[in-house]
């Protein structure tokens, strides 16, 4: 195989694996013909959906595993013992050169555990953070970390503004993104020391596009920036009450339609748009969590997705992969640490 569009797949990852994943890739097989895949699962299980798609047989390869990372699995437990897992033989697949990328639908902190540990992370970056993106009144944005890191400092804080913004450009294909620090006022007094020194040190940055410092909650949907950087605890608090916020609308507009015949006439007739909208907020349009700064492309996949949105989540990789997204990273970092690194040990 190939390495530069092989995609090695966690078959056993995922509330509905072994199907969706590779029904999924059955489906960005369709999308990106380019693209070779390694599957790591049960060959019991795998074997039938794969005969069943001559098509993706012919370019896929399965590795029989019969050990699988539970949801419940704690990730130190996970290091341990799932050497064997198809998790982790996915993920080994990227560092022995066999693959391009990984995607998986399993544990969220097995995954980046087992990652962090076999990719290591790149020159440059401490810690790896999770990104993902979203529609906005604006367009696309995406946000980091979401979880990866409760606690950070302002280096942290930076790192994380780089990979937004590599990633927007390689992903989102925004030439130029606007990048902006997540806080609880616009004014540049506000916020703890972390925000306030990393806002000095992105005032000075080098990086493509602009820095148009912080930003506030509601901006986020808004689309005020391309980049929103904060800390894991913030990020996912923000990513699930955004998700939640959806829900309930979605709730009340549900009811809003049953509440008499009228309004069951006014969906009728408001059905096409409804369905237009449907479409455009659909979270398996958005499928596909990043762990940036690894030495390697590792893509995580909501573990509730079907096949269409775990193919989104591939494809997510193939951009990744084809836009040379680590390598735009690692000479980002080069270039801010030669630019502001005098400026940074003086703040």
């Amino acid at each position: 195989m190939s390495a530069s569009l092989a995609i090695s797949l966690d078959a056993m990852g995922g509330d509905n694996a072994p199907e969706m994943v590779v029904r999924g890739a059955d489906i960005a097989r369709r999308r990106f013909p380019q693209c070779k895949f390694l599957f790591f699962g049960d060959e019991a299980k795998v074997r039938p959906l794969l005969d069943s798609l001559p098509e993706l047989k012919k370019v896929s390869t399965l590795r029989h595993t019969v050990s699988v990372v539970t949801m419940d699995d704690k990730p130190s437990q996970a290091l341990r013992s799932g050497r064997g897992s198809s998790m982790r033989l996915a993920i080994d697949a990227v560092h022995n050169g066999e693959a391009g990328a990984v995607v998986s639908a399993g544990n969220t902190g097995a995954l980046m555990a087992m990652a962090k540990f076999v990719l290591k992370t790149m020159p440059g970056i401490d810690r790896p953070a999770i990104a993902s993106f979203f529609p906005t009144l604006r367009s696309e944005s995406v946000m980091l970390d979401l979880g990866a890191n409760v606690q950070c400092d302002a280096d942290n804080l930076v790192q994380f503004a780089v990979m937004g913004n590599v990633f927007a450009r390689t992903v989102l294909g925004v030439r130029e993104p606007t990048m902006g620090l997540l806080n609880v006022g616009a004014e540049e007094l506000k916020g703890h020391d972390a925000v306030k020194v990393a806002h000095g040190i992105l005032r000075q940055a080098t990086l493509p596009g602009k820095f148009v410092g912080f930003v506030e909650g509601d901006d986020i949907t808004r689309g005020t920036v391309d980049v929103i950087v904060t800390d894991g605890f913030t990020g996912n608090v923000a990513l699930k009450s955004i998700e939640g916020a959806v829900k309930l609308y979605s709730h009340f507009l549900r009811q809003t339609f049953k509440s008499s015949w009228m309004a069951g006439l006014g969906y009728l007739l408001a059905r096409p748009a409804m369905n237009a909208l449907r479409a455009r907020v659909d979270p398996r349009r958005y499928n596909g969590a990043i762990f940036m700064g690894l030495n390697g492309v590792c893509v995580k996949s909501h573990g509730g997705t079907d096949a269409f949105g775990f193919a989104n989540a591939i494809g997510v990789a193939v951009d990744m992969l084809t836009n040379g997204t680590i390598e735009k990273m690692r000479h980002d970092f080069a270039n801010m640490t030669a630019s502001t690194g005098p400026q940074a040990a003086a703040l």
